[in-house]
């Protein structure tokens, strides 16, 4: 998922009670003073105004977001988001969590910001290059996995950075180095430019291929279907299919479901409410079979996934564990992971067979959500190609110039310890996924397959 708590916001950083705050006993009751964040390369420095992160590296620190604070105790508000900061009892030690995302954060009190933090940061084409590369340096997992040798990338690079470099010809070196990485959880931005890339052989979801695949799969697939409805602004559709018993499912993203409204609350009634919609009484007791279709989802909110996969289980298990990259110098340290629970909805639910549809399209939150359903109880089987392989949250770093690059730096786990990064989780059965040769030949053998799986013996 994205979850962008890095992005600049319009606020003054914490004032002298939260630079000067120690580890007292009168501090430890509440948030107020400064955290480093296991992992992630962040300190937060926090008073009643709120909390302001700074991004920080061996070569640099750079003020991030600006959280105000909220009514409630320890709760800041950033860009929709509301991020709570717990200390434990001890008063040297707290748990960062973010409504929009899963799992939590583990800070440490400090005594006073690093040296970096209290300087301006030069904004020369060479600083910036050299902030850009220690970010990855520090915080980057796969590198042995892509078969990228950052510190070779380096060498050939930065040499081509000089005093004069135009910010147009940075910004093409920036998009040069992260290109093999394949990686679509990276983003080189600048304004309104921006350059990433996706594994090859497969597609980001855009709107215009969203608006398509939805157009096909009305007139195609749900052409005899009945009771069709349309939540979110047309990112949630279910239907009822003519082969009696069988559902169909749509989501386009995890994100995005309560219009000009960005918080996560707003998100999480408008998803409540369709799912209320579409998970009656009488229709799970008729359901047989649900196909869920993935295959155009361009990600958002782990948490709304988690959201869905309650809905989907009368049984509590584990969807996966979540863990970070958690020292500059080795990739293969990491935070402890944490097990992300999914626990059964309260109200209407459907614990019968699901067929999941995936392709390359299906990225970030669309693939958390998909390996949330690995383990579910019960009978769940994924048909289509691999999903794009990226699942991490994603750091949003600025850069001293003003430009601004996406990176990811977390894992999540199965149960037996496996990741699927880079390469997506693989389906059980493979079919074609909105080739040009399905589309001329108006096929969908993926959904064709699901509904044959599903479909009730007589």
């Amino acid at each position: 998922m994205v979850l962008a708590l890095a992005v600049p916001a319009a606020g003054a950083a914490p004032g002298t009670t939260a630079r000067a705050a120690t580890a007292t006993a009168t501090a430890t009751a509440t948030a107020t003073g400064l955290w480093r964040m296991d992992g992630y390369g962040t300190v937060l420095a926090i008073d009643g105004q709120g909390a302001q992160e700074y991004q920080t590296t061996a070569v640099s620190c750079l003020k991030g977001y600006f959280a105000t604070a909220a009514p409630e105790r320890g709760t800041y508000d950033v860009e929709g988001a509301v991020i709570t900061v717990r200390p434990a009892p001890d008063g040297e030690h707290a748990r960062f969590g973010a409504d929009v995302a899963v799992g939590h954060r583990q800070l440490r009190r400090i005594g006073a910001l690093p040296a970096a933090c209290t300087r301006p940061p030069a904004t020369d084409p060479r600083t910036a290059f050299d902030v850009f590369w220690q970010s990855f340096e520090e915080n980057y997992p796969f590198f042995a996995a892509k078969g990228v040798d950052w510190h070779a990338v380096r060498a050939r690079y930065r040499p081509l950075v000089h005093k004069d470099t135009t910010r147009a010809q940075l910004f093409d070196i920036f998009s040069r180095v992260i290109t093999p990485l394949h990686d679509a959880h990276i983003l080189v931005q600048d304004g309104h430019r921006h350059y990433g890339t996706a594994r090859p052989g497969t597609v980001v979801p855009t709107e215009e291929l969203n608006d398509k695949v939805k157009e096909f799969v009305v007139e195609r697939d749900l052409a005899q279907a009945t009771g069709r409805q349309d939540f979110a602004g047309g990112l949630i559709t279910y239907a009822d299919l003519k082969q009696r018993g069988l559902g169909y499912l749509r989501i386009a993203r995890f994100d995005g479901y309560a219009g000009d409204d960005p918080s996560y609350t707003a998100q999480l009634a408008e998803l409540d409410r369709a799912l209320d919609a579409v998970l009656t009484p009488a229709r799970t007791r008729a359901l047989r079979g649900l196909v869920i279709d993935l295959r155009v989802n361009g990600g958002g909110s782990d948490a709304l996934g988690i959201r869905i996969a309650e809905r989907l289980t009368d049984t509590p298990y584990v969807a996966y564990a979540k863990r970070a990259r958690n020292d500059p110098a080795d990739p293969a340290r990491h935070t402890r992971p944490e097990p992300v629970p999914v626990t059964p909805y309260h109200g209407p639910r459907y614990t019968g067979p699901v067929a999941l549809l995936t392709g390359g399209s299906t990225v970030s939150a669309g693939e958390t959500f998909t390996q949330a359903l690995i383990d579910r109880p019960g009978r769940t089987v994924r048909i289509g190609q691999p999903t794009q392989g990226v699942f991490s949250d994603v750091m949003v770093r600025n850069l001293p110039d003003g430009m601004v690059v996406w990176l990811p730096n977390e894992e999540y786990l199965t149960r037996t310890g496996r990741t699927f990064d880079g390469t997506g989780i693989p389906p059980q059965i493979s079919e074609p996924v909105f080739t040009d040769a399905e589309f001329a030949k108006n096929r969908d053998s993926a959904f064709d397959r699901a509904v044959a799986l599903l479909r009730p013996a007589r």
